[in-house]
């Protein structure tokens, strides 16, 4: 754990906790003094995490689709807690437009856990971060492949750009309002997310290496946590240089020749 870190004494609450980013962002907060609700669908995988931080984590084990009960999901979390300091949202999937067969399934089930459930857990959590005794914070994983075009990545990436936009959207009607909001677009992580990836993952980390940069700017309370630089800032660079993207980099990482 980061020892420069001093997120500590909170209620916190993380979705997508019981793996990956998700779980490392949970046992840090845990170490770090905070009381931590850990929620995904895996009961099992949430109650062997909390088994290791007797008190600190409480699991909350909830699917944040469509299959999420809004009321009765709003219910429970009441009988956790009756106030939050931070969220953080960090649940997601990804799956690949591979062939161009453009499956609108595959959208809806992107857009449903990456986009739409980030707005499911602001409308359960909103009302106990207005209880917060300190300024609130609500934060959600995006990613930096939303800086440029990727092939393949239409329906991980348009699910996330929905996010981005949402986010910053949610910063500026909230712009008068002592909440804050951030971001988070990392690179790529050691996470089931990317395991069954065929192609080359440059500076990619693991989760706790995440996690640590990740707590360190939410301390800040930064609204960008971009990570790292040496990816970000190039595939930003090449977001604003769009057609050279498309003409010099893309027909190196596209598989598709014709159609």
């Amino acid at each position: 754990m980061n020892k420069s870190t001093t997120i500590s004494g909170r209620c916190i609450w993380v979705t997508g906790a019981s793996s990956g980013l998700g779980k490392a962002l949970t046992q840090q907060l845990a170490e770090a003094g905070n009381f931590v609700i850990a929620s995904a669908r895996s009961q099992k995988d949430l109650a062997e995490l909390a088994a290791q931080y007797p008190g600190k984590i409480k699991i909350f084990p909830i699917d944040v689709s469509r299959t999420l009960d809004l009321a009765a999901a709003t219910h429970e979390l009441s009988e956790i807690t009756d106030y939050l300091d931070l969220v953080i949202c960090s649940a997601g999937i990804c799956e690949y437009e591979d062939n161009l067969q453009f499956n609108p399934n595959m959208y809806e089930r992107a857009l449903d856990v990456n986009f739409l459930g980030v707005v499911r857990i602001l409308n359960i959590s909103l009302p106990l971060l207005k209880r917060s005794k300190m300024r609130p914070h609500f934060a959600a994983v995006s990613s930096l492949s939303t800086c440029v075009g990727f092939p393949r990545a239409e329906a991980y990436g348009a699910s996330k750009a929905a996010l981005n936009y949402f986010m910053q959207s949610l910063r500026a009607d909230f712009s008068k309002v002592a909440i804050d909001f951030s971001l988070i677009r990392p690179g790529f992580i050691t996470t089931n997310l990317v395991k069954h990836n065929d192609f080359p993952m440059p500076f990619i980390m693991t989760p706790e290496l995440a996690s640590q940069r990740i707590i360190k700017q939410l301390e800040a309370r930064h609204f960008f946590i971009d990570f790292p630089r040496r990816l970000s800032w190039p595939l930003h660079l090449w977001g604003f240089f769009f057609g050279a993207w498309c003409k010099w980099v893309a027909p190196k990482l596209t598989r598709i020749h014709q159609w």
